[in-house]
């Protein structure tokens, strides 16, 4: 069926209720948001969906969250593996509980009894969950930091991780193979409840996940001595991070952490941003001028789903905003630092980051000697490293992991991203680096005199509707088959095709193949440890461009930066 062809069998089909109905009548004189929501279905994708809310195939809606749930279901019960149930939990966004109960009805409908939390709740903590209940898996109703109007669905497998190959492909193919959105079964919460198929998470799982997050402090004497000198701006961005990060950070000690009370409060419209981003320094706002106020030495946000962070920090007079990837690798250098002082390091260590992620991650690995490895963008693909690694005989040492888009992991309680633990940890550092007389701003600059001057930029371009996905797919053709010779002024050396799986050294002409799995990603090694990759966005129209320099000197980074930047934009805007 065409797109007016779907717009109409919603119109009438019984399956669809009446509110659903009356918000497409309401569009029916413009056949471009016709087409928008019926052109296709919302894609549910290697680590689930994400949309704007609304009526329409292609929108986030009951019936899209039944037919991904169906699947799901469907795939649990060809393995076999129903018995075990399914974690469900839910953020701030408009219609995240119902979307959730809707997933949970499902379900059970199919015989798969499922725990839900009775409250919205953070990302690591469904992860932790779906672990602490010995789950088969999880789903998390979130679209983590994106504008009001979305929302979206995660799916996670048996270890706490978001699913990965095989499961993930398994998975799609059995959403895929649903003809019809009247085939998903569903049942109400009183018959589910009677049937001993639909249970509430008890408050004791988050007692059992806040003593996990202070296992991982490495220097609890430093905390003792330091933390009633230490300020702290925290603000959820009106989130979930609000209960957990409250409690750890006033379980430790920490007295003087100053809420941004008109943030700190759950709210899916999130009406004191325009982008709860903690990525977008405009989201800070409110946050700085209180930092200001109370003369902060660490200024922390959450997203929504609170697995990630973004942080400024005490510098002099000032406060600085650090990146995704100055944030990860202060807390890398730390954390491993930390194990190494506090209990040695081992042969099977493990520190994962990803392809996109700053080459400063590298040098810190080789500074402590420890194994490093790295992965497709994606926290998953952090997680599934993790899983095979503690699959070896060796088993593994996990010490840290982190991607540049301001998520880390600390332990292997939690298979995702989490901004509570990494808040912890911040504080943690900004009390061991008080007791040299540093800031954290002052370590990152002892980290850079060490180990070379890394300049990290991400550059993006939005390529809204249909018209734009056709295009982003032209760009990465012409990118793959006329590879550039140079990038930001500096030669290109080797190319990295991940989707034809196939490498290029251009100096050798050497070929060879890639190691990770196949994903629409290509990336380009410069001279002086630069390089860029460039891949599509997996939850957003844009094609993003990741990038880094290093210099000898801060001066000389700056330079190579401004050059860059200067080039990539230019690269950018010529589509």
């Amino acid at each position: 069926m065409d797109a007016l062809e779907r717009y109409q069998e919603w119109l009438t089909n019984p399956v669809f209720d009446e509110e659903t109905k009356k918000e497409l009548r309401a569009i029916r004189d413009d056949e471009e948001a016709i087409r928008e929501r019926f052109t296709g279905d919302l894609e549910f994708g290697t680590g689930g969906m994400r949309g704007v809310i609304g009526a329409g195939t292609r929108r986030m809606n009951r019936y899209t969250i039944r037919k991904a749930t169906q699947g799901l279901a469907n795939y649990i019960l060809k393995k076999g593996a129903a018995e075990k149930g399914v974690a469900i939990s839910f953020d701030c966004r408009r219609f995240s509980p119902e979307f959730a109960d809707e997933a949970a009805r499902c379900l059970c409908a199919n015989g798969i009894p499922i725990y839900i939390f009775p409250t919205l709740h953070p990302t690591p903590m469904l992860s932790y969950a779906v672990r602490d209940l010995g789950c088969t898996a999880g789903i998390n109703v979130t679209a983590s930091h994106n504008p009001p109007e979305y929302n979206g669905y995660k799916v996670y497998w048996d270890d706490g991780a978001q699913v990965t190959i095989p499961d993930d492909e398994n998975i799609i193919a059995e959403v895929n193979a649903i003809e019809s959105f009247a085939d998903p079964k569903t049942m109400s919460r009183e018959e589910a409840e009677a049937a001993g198929l639909y249970h509430v998470i008890t408050p004791d799982l988050d007692d059992r996940y806040n003593a996990h997050v202070k296992a991982m402090i490495k220097r609890p004497d430093v905390i003792e001595k330091e933390c009633k000198n230490i300020r702290i701006v925290y603000t959820p961005l009106h989130g979930t991070g609000r209960v957990p990060v409250q409690r750890v950070l006033r379980e430790l000690g920490f007295d003087k952490v100053y809420t941004v009370k008109e943030q700190e409060m759950p709210d899916g419209e999130f009406p004191t941003v325009s982008y709860p981003n903690p990525e977008d320094p405009a989201a800070f706002e409110l946050a700085l001028k209180l930092a200001k106020e109370v003369d902060a030495d660490l200024v922390v946000a959450n997203d929504p789903d609170a697995d990630r962070l973004g942080v400024f920090v005490k510098a002099g007079g000032e406060l600085k905003r650090l990146t995704g990837n100055m944030t990860g690798c202060l807390l890398a250098d730390y954390e491993i630092g930390g194990a190494k002082e506090t209990r040695g390091l081992g042969s099977n260590t493990a520190y994962i980051s990803t392809i996109v992620t700053s080459n400063m991650a590298g040098a810190i690995a080789r500074k402590y000697g420890v194994n490093y490895y790295e992965t497709l963008t994606g926290f998953k693909h952090i997680c599934g490293k993790l899983r095979e690694l503690e699959n070896s005989p060796e088993g593994v040492d996990y010490l840290f992991g982190f991607e540049e888009s301001y998520g880390c992991s600390i332990g292997t309680y939690c298979r995702d991203k989490d901004g509570v633990v990494a808040t912890m940890a911040l504080a943690e550092a900004t009390c061991y680096y008080k007791t040299q007389g540093k800031t954290l701003w002052d370590a990152l600059q002892d980290l850079y005199k060490e180990v070379g001057y890394y300049r990290d930029i991400n550059i993006s371009k939005t390529f809204k509707g249909l018209e734009g996905a056709a295009k982003m797919a032209a760009i990465m053709d012409n990118l793959r088959e006329n590879p550039p010779k140079e990038l930001g002024g500096l030669p290109v050396v080797a190319m990295r095709d991940y989707l034809k799986k196939i490498t290029k050294n251009f100096e050798t002409g050497e070929e060879g193949a890639t190691t990770l799995p196949e994903s629409n990603v290509l990336y380009f090694e410069l001279t002086d440890d630069a390089w860029v990759c460039v891949r599509p966005s997996g939850t957003e129209p844009k094609i993003k461009l990741y990038c880094g320099v290093r210099g000898e000197t801060d001066e000389e980074a700056a330079q190579k930066e401004k050059v860059m930047i200067e080039q990539l934009n230019a690269f950018m805007d010529a589509f």
